[in-house]
């Protein structure tokens, strides 16, 4: 089963396949609004002003399971991240990224590529980068910050 078989829950509660995104560069990110590394937001606003209109993607899930740094609905959530950081990308539904009530997308994401540490998700803002056919090309750990993912987004573009 690959990355488009899977479908998330956006903000108004409905699924949303991600085969819509098949022939888009996506980098897909577990998020938190209160957390030490949210100001990542900017540097991921950055790349999708930079990269969007040559078809990149940032699908942006919050999660509430480190230190519980992701409080509120879903849609508070995306209002302070609006508000605050002036977000346009795609952000979904909260869900959790470990354990048995994982989303099955960061269960197939953690089994294509681990990290330091394995496969669980170490932290809030780690980042899957995925091809235009769906292949998990790279993870990068909750510190790599937004501008280091240049090169490698350009590369797939």
């Amino acid at each position: 089963m690959g990355l488009y078989a899977y479908g998330v829950e956006n903000l108004q509660g409905e699924r949303v396949s991600l085969s819509e995104y098949k022939g888009k560069v996506l980098l897909v990110v577990n998020t938190a609004t209160e957390c030490g590394l949210t100001p990542q937001y900017d540097g991921l606003q950055e790349l999708y002003k930079t990269y969007h209109d040559k078809g990149f993607e940032i699908l942006d899930f919050p999660s509430n399971q480190f230190n519980e740094q992701a409080p509120g609905t879903s849609v508070e959530i995306n209002q302070v991240c609006k508000g605050r950081f002036g977000i346009s990308f795609e952000q979904f539904a909260k869900i959790d990224v470990n354990g048995e009530n994982a989303d099955p997308l960061f269960l197939y994401l953690q089994s294509q590529k681990k990290g330091r540490f394995g496969r669980r998700i170490k932290w809030n803002f780690t980042k899957f980068l995925i091809d235009r056919e769906g292949h998990v090309i790279k993870r990068f750990a909750p510190t790599t910050p937004p501008d280091k993912l240049r090169g490698p987004i350009e590369a797939l573009l």
